[in-house]
């Protein structure tokens, strides 16, 4: 999860980190009590929800659901990465990040990107002496200061010109191999990939160069062509101008997602600071988790022929998982033959942000598209379009938006949203149990709503997450066979501490941070909770896991006994059910 950076290091970073002191460099705080509070700086509010508490290292906005740790606040506010977050967090303490053997490989890539900047600034002053590119350019509409914002410049002609000035020594020769740079021939020998073309530098979020996307100026083949894959570059992870959006607007309000460098350099040059294009890729989940960290909406803009309505129904199928409350992604469809480059110049920046506003809802695009492809006028086309909607609904995570959009599509085949909502979920668990079951499956009885339910869980959870302490001496066994929701979790969080006794709240809430459960962690973890000293965490802790352990008992007899009635027992199970009466 932390790469390079050994997880040990990261656990006592948190713990030390002061996020009062984070939080209040950036946001104007007061005193409340224990804690801080604040107007929220990622949603507008004129009464104060945001809470920062610096006991647990962890913020909380009781208002939009925002929270995390010191590391969550600067790659929401400061929109950093993970790893930047923590190299800045270690700079602002005097920290140095530990740098084992195993970490050699970051000394090299220190010198890839010190060579991929020089190769940059080489062919951005190859540019200028190339009157044809820089006419090229002003005829596409770029001018100087849009030149130089993104790094443009010009590869000359020629097998060998930035291998016989970068790659003079054996060394030198592999750093450019590895950046892609140039290709080894069978007989030993190298070439520069990048020949006779406009130059894009592609950048990451800390404006080091990682990749180039070329382009011919007349027309050969191909007429792009991107760095490939390399230990600096994946282009499934990375978005061409995201860097330069974010140098250029302090708030993103909303980021439009386009497919070419030409694309996003002509949106920027009138004015539309808020565009990235993928390279050469379909839009992945990485490139959706990187938009959601510095946006709530996302705009994908394609072309209007039947390649754009492929491309933007892969973004569909991919955003899927990402939808929840607050998340809005629209799609954007221009006249046939038009890509963004030539509608902004040809109709100007209001035009085509009228074009974004008058954009198509993921969920009216869905069932459009879906629609287009069955007769809607018969009962077997409208049941067709619900069989073909269920495997793409039940990949929406639970909440507000997946019912609404049951709802709208309910309309559309003639049937009640509850209806429709039990119609795909038993068709989900029938595929289920065609995988899963046994060839003798027995009966459940229905689960009483006895102590040791789903609320003892989260009571549990609640407790571990802030009194991490309380779970240090409680034998975990007890849960073994629990079949609870949530008690796989609630048995992780609990041998966490225990193999890690210094561990915080924010440090449990890190390990989280990718995990989708994250996200209800940090709900959890904003509980009000006593704090007096008559409090005893750990004994109410205990006191969860034993009624959990005995509703798992008595669930366990209830099984055996339900088990005896259908099929019988075997000669264990009736032993263990005399032991267990």
């Amino acid at each position: 999860m932390a790469g390079l950076i050994p997880q040990d290091f990261i656990d006592d970073l948190i713990a030390r980190a002061d996020i009062v002191e984070v939080v209040g460099r950036r946001v104007q705080l007061k005193k409340a009590g224990r804690e801080f509070k604040a107007c929220c700086p990622f949603h507008d509010e004129k009464t104060p929800s945001f809470t920062v508490s610096p006991g647990k290292g962890f913020y909380h906005c009781f208002g939009c659901g925002a929270h995390g740790t010191a590391i969550g606040f600067l790659m929401e506010f400061d929109h950093m990465s993970f790893v930047e977050a923590i190299e800045s967090l270690a700079n602002s303490m005097g920290v140095e990040i530990p740098r084992s053997e195993s970490d050699q490989p970051a000394k090299r890539y220190d010198e890839l990107f010190s060579l991929m900047d020089a190769v940059a600034r080489h062919w951005q002053s190859c540019l200028k002496e190339t009157p044809e590119a820089v006419e090229y350019l002003k005829n596409r509409g770029i001018d100087g200061s849009t030149a130089k914002r993104f790094g443009i410049g010009f590869a000359p002609d020629g097998w060998s010109n930035v291998l016989d000035k970068f790659g003079q020594s054996e060394e030198a020769t592999d750093r450019l191999l590895a950046t892609g740079l140039v290709i080894r021939k069978d007989s030993g020998k190298h070439y520069d990939r990048f020949r006779d073309r406009i130059m894009f530098p592609i950048r990451d979020a800390r404006g080091r160069t990682i990749g180039f996307g070329g382009r011919t100026m007349g027309d050969g083949e191909p007429k792009y062509l991107n760095s490939p894959e390399t230990v600096l570059f994946h282009k499934g992870r990375e978005l061409y101008g995201m860097y330069e959006a974010r140098q250029a607007l302090r708030h993103i309000d909303r980021l439009v997602v386009v497919e070419g460098y030409m694309d996003t350099i002509a949106l920027a040059r009138n004015g539309i600071d808020y565009v990235v294009a993928t390279l050469g890729t379909a839009t992945t989940s990485e490139h959706l988790n990187h938009l959601f960290r510095l946006t709530e909406n996302v705009y994908f803009s394609f072309d209007g022929d039947r390649a754009g309505t492929k491309a933007a129904w892969r973004a569909l199928e991919n955003a899927l998982p990402q939808i929840r409350e607050g998340r809005q992604i629209r799609f954007v469809f221009l006249p046939e033959g038009q890509d963004p480059d030539s509608y902004v110049n040809e109709n100007g920046a209001e035009a085509f942000v009228q074009l974004l506003e008058a954009g198509l809802p993921l969920s009216e695009f869905l069932i459009r598209e879906l629609a287009s492809q069955v007769d809607m006028d018969t009962i077997d086309g409208r049941a067709k379009l619900a069989e073909m909607a269920r495997p793409l609904v039940n990949r929406i995570p639970a909440g507000i938006y997946r019912e609404l959009l049951l709802e709208s599509l309910a309309e559309s085949v003639g049937l009640s949203a509850t209806k429709l909502e039990k119609m795909m979920i038993a068709g989900a668990q029938a595929v289920d149990r065609s995988v899963h079951a046994g060839p003798a499956a027995i009966p459940r009885r229905r689960r009483s709503a006895t102590s040791g339910g789903p609320s003892v869980v989260r009571r549990a959870i609640t407790l571990v997450l802030n009194y991490p302490e309380a779970g240090k001496n409680l034998d975990v066994e007890m849960l073994a066979g629990v079949q609870r929701a949530g008690v796989d979790l609630l048995t992780t969080l609990v041998e966490t501490v225990q193999s890690e006794p210094n561990i915080t709240t924010a440090g449990l809430l890190e390990r989280w941070r990718h995990d989708e459960k994250g996200r209800h962690l940090g709900k959890l973890a904003a509980a009000a909770m006593p704090m007096d000293e008559e409090f005893d965490a750990a004994a109410e802790l205990g006191e969860c896991l034993q009624q959990l352990s005995l509703a798992g008992r008595r669930e366990r007899i209830e099984f055996l006994i339900e088990k005896q009635r259908v099929t019988g027992l075997t000669d264990d199970e009736k032993s263990e059910l005399t032991q267990r009466h």
